[in-house]
């Protein structure tokens, strides 16, 4: 049995748009027909009537960034989801991190591997690694439950590019040296809903899965790019000092464990990949 928490939210939503598993028990905080009610701010797992006896959580919940967000919520969610696995006798944990953690690269910078010290220079990306590290911590006094925190790159439909209406103008921060703007590792909704549902298989069948894992297809894309081949207008904005001129992630481990499910990478295939889901969604 898999439970995926923090269901209601974007990523989750990419989830039950294309799973079509029996095995999965969706979670948000608020009752409803076909939902498992979890407020994992404030109360514990009910476990009663959902059995994740050598089972797998999926937590998807985290707070993002926006107006009046504490995004150091992010701790107290990732152990919420480590604390209710413990409880019930999951087998695995897997918590939603974010490339953020490793902090900003050049147009010409090595990909980076889990193993990159992070450097992350905005909050949700420090705040991100802090939940990383308090994990740790925890699991140190949990050795019987694995714990795999997915650094996820950009996923198409759920950013702030591809996650808009198209007839909405864009405007990207110029990068000096890449003519469609900054470069992000990116993965199509489904090959994301493929990953995920790889890796809890894999779990499930008490696989081996390293303790941090980037999500993303092989590559990088330049964000103007794909609203061209998207269809999507935009242009160039004034000169942005903060711009990150790109964040590429390097995807050997994940390509090992699932080879081919997380896509091309391709912006055709990113694209072909993101407009097949819109249709389903």
């Amino acid at each position: 049995m898999i439970c995926v928490s923090g269901a209601s939210g974007r990523l989750g939503s990419i989830l039950r748009a294309t799973w079509a598993r029996a095995d999965v028990v969706w979670s948000r905080r608020l009752a409803g027909e076909g939902w498992l009610a979890w407020d994992m701010m404030t109360e514990p797992f009910p476990a009663s009537g959902t059995d994740l006896r050598g089972g797998v959580m999926l937590s998807l919940a985290g707070v993002v960034p926006a107006p009046g967000a504490v995004l150091a919520s992010n701790i107290q969610i990732a152990l919420a989801a480590c604390e209710a696995a413990q409880s019930v006798g999951a087998r695995h944990v897997f918590l939603a991190s974010s490339g953020a953690v490793y902090g900003p690269g050049g147009l010409e910078s090595v990909p980076f591997a889990e193993t990159a010290l992070p450097h992350p220079t905005s909050e949700y990306g420090a705040a991100k690694l802090a939940a990383e590290r308090e994990v740790a911590l925890w699991q140190a006094c949990h050795p019987g439950i694995c714990v795999t925190h997915l650094r996820i790159g950009n996923v198409a439909g759920a950013d702030a590019v591809l996650g808009r209406p198209l007839d909405v103008l864009r405007r990207i921060d110029p990068v000096p040296g890449s003519a469609g703007g900054p470069l992000r590792s990116y993965i199509g909704p489904q090959g994301f809903a493929r990953v995920l549902s790889g890796l809890c298989d894999l779990a499930l069948s008490g696989g081996n899965i390293p303790p941090i894992l980037n999500i993303a297809a092989p590559g990088a894309v330049a964000m103007g790019d794909l609203l061209t081949a998207a269809g999507a207008d935009w242009e160039t904005g004034p000169a942005n000092a903060a711009v990150i001129p790109a964040v590429v992630l390097a995807t050997g481990q994940l390509e090992r464990l699932l080879p081919g499910a997380a896509g091309s990478g391709s912006v055709d295939d990113l694209v072909a990949d993101w407009r097949i889901w819109r249709e389903r969604a």
